[in-house]
């Protein structure tokens, strides 16, 4: 990803291994201060994926990967360093299909296969990128929820990835990026990388997108967090609420992810399990309460959307339908 600094622009990984430490991007400080984290053990690189210093399916599986490596160097027990990992985000499969990998290369080198791995995400998001460009037209008006950038997916992004390719072929379009409560990774993230990319935009509010969508949003596109065998499909919570508004206002809603983020074990959206996050997550804003002392909070972190919604999955292989998944994936 392309990030302005007072040195100029540099392009950048959201995380990448080297020395046997891991670097990355810390997301949560964005987009007041960008700084570099180490990270050393599979213990500290759990802690990171928990408490989102890493975020995003696909830089969740990298960071899985690069965190079973580290207990390889390390000569650590694989299996529970897999355990410790795996219980970190319960919603993401890239997490799973991650260490999973990581396991049955367990003879091999693993920081050299968490690398691999690491550059075959980035190579399907350029790809999702291509294949979802052509349908954006020069001068679309684009609706995407939380971030599914280069942030969240090591470089490029998913969602991200075909409004990237769209400008840096010329085309004009504008964005409108979502806030995304209550953690604001539309505000704070989204809108970060698309300043730092030149691409117009302007946050909005989360309950100001159906005001848009009404006469001013040609598509939406969104990332996902796990996809069901039949379409259904999650994601960072309020994308829901975004497919009814689009399917009302008949604007197409698509949905962008590599094969990775496809669950095949599960049959429909029932199965997946939806993470709790903390509370305080709602109740405060960074140090500031918002809400009465006593008040408790719900904070599911992701929704299920029904394969009805979605017009098109865009992926590496190409735009599939929801019917397309078992056969194609």
């Amino acid at each position: 990803m392309l990030v302005r600094t007072p040195d100029g622009k540099v392009d950048i990984r959201a995380l990448w291994m080297t020395r046997g430490t891991v670097r990355a991007i810390e997301q949560r400080l964005l987009p007041g201060k960008f700084k570099i984290v180490t990270i050393r053990t599979y213990k500290e690189m759990a802690e990171a994926i928990s408490n989102m210093t890493i975020r995003g399916a696909p830089s969740i599986g990298a960071a899985a990967a690069y965190g079973m490596a580290l207990a390889w160097i390390k000569g650590e027990d694989l299996d529970k360093a897999a355990k410790v990992i795996k219980d970190t985000r319960p919603t993401a499969h890239d997490l799973f299909f991650a260490v999973d990998l990581m396991l049955s290369k367990r003879d091999e080198d693993l920081a050299r296969a968490a690398d691999e791995f690491a550059d075959t995400i980035v190579e399907m998001c350029y790809k999702i990128g291509q294949n979802g460009s052509g349908l954006i037209k020069d001068g679309s008006k684009i609706l995407t929820h939380c971030n599914a950038g280069a942030l969240a997916t090591v470089d490029f992004g998913t969602a991200l990835a075909p409004i990237r390719v769209a400008h840096r072929t010329g085309k004009r379009i504008f964005v409108y990026v979502d806030e995304t409560r209550p953690r604001l990774q539309g505000a704070k993230l989204t809108a970060w990388e698309l300043l730092n990319e030149g691409i117009d935009h302007a946050v909005i509010s989360d309950n100001a997108a159906g005001h848009y969508m009404k006469d001013s949003v040609d598509l939406v596109i969104v990332g996902a967090d796990r996809i069901a065998r039949n379409g259904d499909f999650a994601n960072k919570i309020g994308t829901y609420t975004k497919a009814v508004l689009a399917k009302e206002n008949r604007v197409p809603f698509y949905v962008a992810a590599p094969v990775s983020t496809f669950d095949l074990k599960i049959k429909n959206g029932d199965s997946i399990p939806i993470e709790e996050r903390s509370e305080d997550e709602v109740l405060f804003l960074d140090d500031c309460r918002v809400a009465p002392k006593g008040s408790r909070a719900l904070n599911p972190a992701f929704d299920v959307t029904p394969a009805r919604y979605v017009k098109g999955f865009i992926t590496e292989k190409g735009i599939l339908k929801p019917g397309d998944i078992s056969r194609r994936t």
